[in-house]
Parts: structure tokens; C-alpha cells; sequence
């Protein structure tokens, strides 16, 4: 067994509790230790990347318990690039917390910081079902955390608030699991992949309730239409870098979406069909609806860019709800591309934040110190998160398009592009009263220090979107050979085979 899968696992969850008991009065050594932390995780991570790149899927059973009743995580390329995309943006998150002194602003932001990363690599790389339950919660205990760090009466009530509807999702969660264990009888994704597909369709109505269940759970974690109400409030309230790191965390209910129903309950399989396909479309395209619209009508800029974040979901579920090859490919690229681009924007409107010491965008504020070098930053990010030409997310946005074609397409294309203008009138505006407006004031900006760090991480942000345009042919051609694999689903069933005696 590759022993280097379990890594992005282990690295964080042996660090976060060195920190807290060795390092807690010591924040320098707390960035050190961590800091070196995340650059290790991203050197495994580029491992793994080659490593699923040029191999079949391949598990690792822990303790050597053969599946499906031992512990299993499974690389393949689709884990391998999210386990990258997620060390990536980590390193970039952190520079900014350093370099803008958020992490002292609160007690154990590193040892949470890790055991987020604990979280978001074990979901992606886990083949089985409840211990995805189990890295949902490791994320939410450390994510709750992460929320509220720097304290405040409205960061308290969005973490209350956010801390309810996932733990509702939890439950749900448990409900789920437990019904599709008295079907089927197991709970590894392989495992269940093969006997879904081998049950006849009229002893399969409670496994599609369960199938239901999940898609609530995921829908939650995704903010996906009905359940989008946490995510403008929390992710406006949150720290900036927060805010930021949890840009990848909405993506692993899309990732999980991806997974599932794919391998499990993919629309050839006699017991369910399209069924899941036929909830998820409508969803998405309100979901998309309802971001683009606060986009336009956000009054602060922490909600602006919340709701582009939820445009953005709306967007990649639109793409997930297609379910071939081709929809799932473009999904993928536009994952990514959302990623960095809301992470970018939330770092960006914490430097204006930090400078004109309110996100109220109808208040007429004196220009912020470095003012050219941050609208510059805000007009990338807000460019590229709209989907506007020339960088990635237009080219996600078309790759969309083009792989939705047949059947309603004429409501999809439609969505998609008039969501498109509304949220590029809404940047637009935002722009103009952040950095615009604010010259008719006649005062000069106060001065602020430089924050050289913090324009480095978000700089590398907007280089990894600038680079996934220049590589769009190349990428999406990797992106659509894994959702090929992803499609087949007998590369990923055959890895839970353990050739070796179990000890």
C-alpha cells in the first residue's frame, strides 16, 4: 500500500494537538510549525497528484481490514486534485492571516487551521460512507471555531446560526446512513456502488429515500436551494481568511454530490434513474438566481461576495446536475476556478475592510491607502467570479453551456447568461462606490502599513486563476479524462480489492 495517501490525514490531526500543547503561548512558533505544516501538505499533495495521475485508483486500508469492513481512503485523480486545490489555497489563506495579524486576534487559529485541513483532505479522500459523516463533523467543530475567532456579538450569532443548520444536516446525515445500511448492508462507496446496482428496481423505494437524504445533506453543506439561508451571514461575519479557506469547504458538498452519485446512484442504474438529476436542476438554477440577485442588491461588501459565492454554487451544481461525462468535466473546471476566485474576493474585501473600517457600501468613505493595487485585485476577482472574458470562469461558464446541451436548454443557457449580467452590474457597482465614490470625499487616505504578505497571498490567488486560463486546454483535458473515470466507476470499485491477507 502506498502509505503516502493517509498523509494529508495524519500531517494535520498530529500537528494540531502539538500546538495546542506545546506552542499555545508561543505564536510564533504556532506560524512556524504550522506554516510548515501546510507547505508539507502541499509538497504530498503534488505526489499525489503525479502518483493518481500516471495510476489507477488505489486504497489504503487501515490496520490492513479489507473492505468493506475496515477503514478505506482512495486516491484517484479526482482526490488527488482536490487534495491539491485544498493545500493551495490553504498556503495562500495563511500567508494572508500571518501577514495581516488575524491569527493573534484569537486563541489556537493554527491548531484549528490544521484540523480544518484534517477535515476537508479526509472527506475527499475517504471511501466510505460514515466516515464521511465523520470528517463532516471534524469540519464543522473546527469551522465553528475558525468562525467566531476574534469574537464579536455578529460573528457569535452567524456561528449559532451556522452551527444549527449543519447540525441538522448531521442528523439528516445519520438518518441517511443508517437507512442505506438496512438496505444494502454496507457503507463503503464501493461496495455500495456494486449491490445498488445489482438490486431490482421494485425493492429499492427506501434506498431512494435514503439517495434523498444525502442530497439534503450535501445541499446543505453546498448552501444549494432551500438550504443557502446560513452562508451570507456566516461568510460575511467570518474573518476574512476565514472566509476565504471556507471558499473550498462549500465545495466538498459538491464534491460529495460528485462522488455519490456517481458511483452509487449514477442515472443508468434501474433503481433510480434520472430521479436525482430531475431535484437537483431546478435547485440549482434558483440557487444561482437568488446569489446573482443579493450580488446586485448586497448592501456590504462581506455580503457581495457571499452571495457570489452562492451564484458560484448555483453554477457548479447546475454542471453536477447533468451527470456525464461532459457536464461533470466542466464541473470540475469551474470548481476550481471558484475556488480561487472567492477566495480571492473574501481576502480582498477584508483589505478594504481593514482600511475603511466599514463594509457598508452606501457610506461615502476617503480613499483606502493602496487604493490602485486593491481595485485592481477587486476588479480580477470580481471579473473572474462573474464569469466575464478573458479569464477562467468565462471559460468554465462556456464549457458549462456547451456540455448542458439538449433538453432544457434554452432555461439553462437563459439562467445562466442573465445571472452572468446581474452579477457583472453588481461588482460594477460595488467598484464604483468602493473606489470610485470615494475620490468626491477630497480627503487624503490614512495611512495603514503596507500588508506586503497579504497582497502576496492574494496575488498567488489571482496567479492561479490567471495560469488556469493560460492551461485551460491542457487542464480540462485532465478534467475530462477523470470524469471518464468517474463515469466508468470499475477503476475506483476495483482499488477496494485488498490483494494481501488482512492481518
Amino acid at each position: 500500500m502506498n502509505h503516502w495517501i493517509i498523509a494529508p490525514v495524519v500531517l494535520p490531526a498530529v500537528l494540531a494537538p502539538l500546538i495546542v500543547l506545546f506552542m499555545r503561548h508561543d505564536l510564533v512558533l504556532q506560524r512556524v510549525f504550522s506554516l510548515a505544516g501546510t507547505i508539507a501538505l502541499c509538497g504530498v499533495s503534488g505526489v499525489l497528484l503525479v502518483s493518481a495521475s500516471t495510476n489507477p485508483p488505489e486504497a489504503y486500508f487501515l490496520g490492513n481490514w479489507p473492505a468493506p469492513f475496515g477503514i478505506v481512503l482512495v486516491l484517484d485523480r479526482l482526490a488527488a486534485v482536490m487534495v491539491a486545490l485544498t493545500a493551495f489555497l490553504a498556503l495562500m489563506v495563511q500567508l494572508y492571516a500571518i501577514g495581516t495579524g488575524w491569527d493573534r486576534r484569537g486563541q489556537h487559529f493554527h491548531a484549528l487551521y490544521q484540523f480544518q485541513l484534517m477535515g476537508i483532505c479526509g472527506a475527499f479522500l475517504t471511501g466510505d460512507a460514515f466516515n464521511l459523516f465523520v470528517f463532516f463533523e471534524v469540519l464543522l467543530i473546527a469551522s465553528y471555531g475558525l468562525m467566531i475567532h476574534g469574537g464579536g456579538r455578529a460573528r457569535l450569532r452567524s456561528g449559532v446560526q451556522y452551527v444549527a443548520y449543519n447540525l441538522m444536516g448531521s442528523t439528516v446525515f445519520l438518518f441517511a446512513l443508517a437507512t442505506i445500511y438496512s438496505v444494502a448492508g454496507t457503507l463503503n462507496l464501493a461496495d455500495l456502488a456494486e449491490r445498488v446496482a445489482a438490486m431490482p428496481e421494485a425493492e429499492t423505494a427506501i434506498l431512494r429515500v435514503a439517495g434523498v437524504l444525502l442530497l439534503i445533506v450535501f445541499a446543505i453543506k453546498g448552501a444549494l436551494v432551500p438550504f443557502q439561508f446560513w452562508l451570507p451571514g456566516t461568510y460575511a461575519a467570518a474573518p476574512g481568511p476565514v472566509a476565504a479557506l471556507f471558499a473550498v469547504m462549500t465545495k466538498v458538498g459538491a464534491y460529495a454530490v460528485i462522488r455519490v452519485f456517481n458511483l452509487i446512484f449514477p442515472p443508468e442504474t434501474p433503481a433510480t434513474g434520472g430521479f436525482f438529476a430531475e431535484l437537483l436542476l431546478p435547485a440549482a438554477l434558483v440557487t444561482l438566481a437568488i446569489g446573482a440577485m443579493g450580488v446586485l442588491g448586497a448592501a456590504s461588501i462581506g455580503r457581495l461576495v457571499a452571495f457570489g459565492a452562492i451564484a458560484s454554487m448555483g453554477t457548479l451544481f447546475t454542471a453536477v446536475a447533468g451527470f456525464t461525462p461532459a457536464s461533470t468535466s466542466a464541473a470540475l473546471f469551474y470548481l476550481l476556478h471558484s475556488t480561487l476566485a472567492t477566495a480571492a474576493l473574501f481576502l480582498v474585501a477584508d483589505l478594504v475592510l481593514a482600511r475603511r473600517g466599514s463594509e457598508d457600501l452606501t457610506q461615502r468613505q476617503p480613499p483606502v491607502a493602496q487604493e490602485g493595487l486593491i481595485a485592481a485585485l477587486f476588479f480580477v476577482g470580481a471579473i473572474a467570479l462573474a464569469g466575464m472574458p478573458p479569464l477562467s470562469g468565462f471559460l468554465g461558464k462556456l464549457l458549462i453551456l456547451d456540455a448542458l446541451r439538449g433538453p432544457g436548454m434554452a432555461l439553462i443557457w437563459g439562467t445562466v447568461l442573465v445571472t452572468s449580467l446581474l452579477m457583472i452590474v453588481g461588482f460594477a457597482r460595488a467598484g464604483s462606490l468602493l473606489f470610485w465614490k470615494s475620490h468626491e470625499t477630497l480627503a487624503e487616505p490614512e495611512p495603514h502599513r503596507p500588508d506586503t504578505l497579504a497582497f502576496v497571498a492574494v496575488g498567488g490567488l489571482v496567479a492561479g486563476l490567471v495560469a488556469l486560463t493560460v492551461a485551460a486546454g491542457p487542464v480540462s483535458a485532465a478534467l475530462g479524462s477523470i470524469a471518464d473515470e468517474l463515469a466508468e466507476r470499475t477503476p475506483y470499485i476495483a482499488s477496494n480489492r485488498l490483494t494481501e491477507p488482512a492481518r
